[in-house]
């Protein structure tokens, strides 16, 4: 029993590392646009985001419901703690790596191919449970299309209402709208990103026996996983913000706007419908949006590329990392 409650022990400080790395990885993406644009000072940005993400990740737990079991039935896998341990194990490294890289690639893609790739290695492909993966990869797949299209109609309304307004008292009044776009983000980026580690953590106490059911969200689950995703937050995501910020195309205050409410309405729809969706995707395919709708040759679409291209391998990379993983794990321990 000391042994099995080790174990757990080590599933909720992965699961909240996750959350953590997740906060300087993928919340980078919320507050770039405001910070490129000077309407929200570096260091209050990366305080309100984590303010925002914390409300954000106490507010709701349907797609944590999602994560705990729509993969595969914790109570069916003999070693589904194990699973769980090497899953986050090769996200968390396929986090570090991208940030390092300064490549705003998808902690939700990283972990639900790692999930899904430890549930193979571990119980075998038929331990999957295929409609509910995909469902959640239709979520990731058509949410950045979706965030794309928004971004694009915002944008082209908003140059036709002020195509003949002056352009630095347009800029004025839209880099003090994004201070509200900024905190709408980052609220909506709580109540998405932090509910998969509360998921991951509750699909470990199901398969542990230690809950019967993925329905029900601890508080202290909901709490820890909310903290540790705002003190990542705290942390910022510097290498992130610059890619996203400066190197996609020039970003000016009516930009940043419709790019942040394009966004944070996809994500918080999301949310409702009880859908893990990749934010840094709904991000950057809404910043991709407005850019191609403010001018087509003006976005560096070798950079975008280069984005697009970590979107696509990121679930195969984590998914056959986490395998390894747990081959390696299975090799040793068991």
């Amino acid at each position: 029993m000391e042994i099995e409650l080790y174990v757990l022990f080590i599933v909720v400080f992965l699961a909240l590392a996750f959350d953590f790395i997740n906060g300087f990885h993928d919340t980078a993406n919320a507050i770039a646009t405001s910070i490129s644009t000077r309407a929200i000072k570096p260091r209050v940005a990366i305080l309100m985001a984590a303010s925002m993400n914390f409300i954000g990740a106490m507010v709701f737990t349907g797609v944590a419901k999602t994560i705990g079991g729509s993969v595969a039935d914790p109570t069916k896998l003999e070693f589904g703690v194990e699973i769980v341990i090497c899953a986050l194990i090769g996200a968390i490294i396929w986090n570090l790596v991208t940030w390092w890289f300064g490549i705003p690639s998808s902690s939700s893609h990283a972990l639900i191919g790692a999930l899904a790739g430890a549930v193979i290695a571990g119980a075998g492909f038929d331990s999957l449970n295929m409609s509910g993966v995909l469902d959640i990869f239709k979520a990731l797949i058509f949410s950045p299309l979706i965030a794309f299209t928004i971004g694009f109609i915002i944008m082209f309304i908003l140059k036709r209402i002020f195509a003949r307004s002056n352009p630095h008292s347009i800029n004025k009044g839209f880099r003090s709208a994004q201070v509200v776009t900024a905190m709408f983000q980052s609220f909506a980026h709580g109540t998405n990103d932090a509910q998969k580690a509360m998921g991951i953590i509750v699909f470990a106490l199901v398969a542990a026996g230690v809950q019967d059911t993925a329905d029900f969200v601890p508080l202290w689950v909901k709490i820890s996983a909310a903290t540790a995703m705002a003190l990542g937050t705290s942390v910022g995501g510097w290498k992130i913000i610059k890619t996203m910020g400066t190197k996609i195309f020039k970003i000016e205050p009516i930009n940043g706007f419709a790019a942040d409410m394009g966004s944070a309405l996809v994500i918080i729809t999301a949310t409702f419908l009880h859908l893990p969706v990749s934010t840094t995707h709904v991000i950057t395919s809404s910043l991709l949006g407005v850019g191609s709708a403010k001018r087509v040759s003006g976005v560096k679409w070798g950079v975008a590329g280069k984005i697009v291209i970590a979107w696509f391998i990121t679930i195969p990379i984590t998914a056959g990392l986490s395998m390894v993983i747990f081959w390696i794990y299975k090799f040793l321990f068991m």
